[in-house]
């Protein structure tokens, strides 16, 4: 009675099963690899953001790469802005998705050194042309002491933004160490920094919020949910051979092929 396994249409459907289940498997594993990436990865941030301040200069130095576990770190750092070289950064969105851009400030240091400081968000002006350089709020004058989170060079493997050439004067489309030290004709140290301090005051940019954390969980249930699909094939298979079985014995005997029992009475 099971040479009907040995047709054509059923040894396709049991190798597609046979297929099916390691795929399943597979797909279910590495849907716990993303989790763990994410929850490594949101402790690494939690980690960076609850570490105690330090000087800027001892995570990052010109031609420094800030690397995964510098990134997020807060920094201090002492000296003046220099708002004759202020750029404004394009195509960039605050926390309830408006357009407008980023304002970036090169801080001079006691040494020399220049630091790159995005001060917030400023919403951009319709009225006003995309070419014409944005009002931006002046930031405090003379000596202080700024605080924030250190960034890594913007690239556009990494952000997914182009770097468009021919923008408009004092306008970037990604924060770039390398870039600006050559603009700026300065020692830059790598990276940036998002300015956490001093609290905003009066018409400032809108100082960018914390990193938010991905959601791993997600990625586990879809792994379960994978590894039970994985279960259910061959389960699934076994029913439909029954099922075959149980009609063909019923054409074999004369007795109609029920599809389901009949309800008790």
């Amino acid at each position: 009675m099971y040479r009907f396994l040995l047709s054509r249409q059923w040894v396709i459907l049991t190798l597609v099963a046979l297929l099916l289940i390691p795929t399943m498997i597979r797909l279910g594993i590495w849907q716990m690899h993303r989790y763990d990436e994410r929850t490594a990865r949101n402790q690494l941030v939690a980690d960076s953001l609850a570490a105690k301040p330090v000087p800027v200069e001892r995570l990052t130095a010109p031609g420094h790469a800030v690397t995964r576990n510098e990134r997020y770190r807060t920094v201090t750092a002492t000296g003046h802005f220099d708002t004759d070289d202020e750029v404004v950064v394009r195509r960039r969105t605050n926390g309830d998705d408006e357009v407008g851009y980023h304002v970036l400030t090169p801080f001079v240091l006691r040494d020399g050194k220049v630091l790159l400081v995005n001060r917030g968000w400023i919403p951009a002006d319709r009225a006003a042309s995309q070419s014409a350089y944005p009002k931006v709020p002046a930031p405090p004058s003379g000596e202080l002491t700024v605080t924030g989170r250190l960034m890594p060079d913007e690239t556009t493997e990494a952000s997914g933004i182009k770097d468009l050439e021919g923008l408009p004067d004092r306008q970037i489309m990604l924060i770039n160490s390398e870039q600006e030290a050559r603009r700026l004709d300065a020692r830059v140290l790598g990276g940036y920094l998002v300015q956490t301090g001093p609290p905003p005051k009066g018409d400032t940019p809108q100082q960018l919020g914390k990193p938010g954390k991905e959601d791993a969980a997600l990625n586990y249930a879809y792994a379960v949910q994978w590894w039970l699909f994985a279960a259910g094939v061959p389960a699934g298979w076994v029913v439909l051979v029954r099922r075959e079985l149980r009609d063909r014995r019923a054409r074999a005997t004369g007795q109609p092929a029920a599809e389901s029992e009949p309800a008790a009475v």
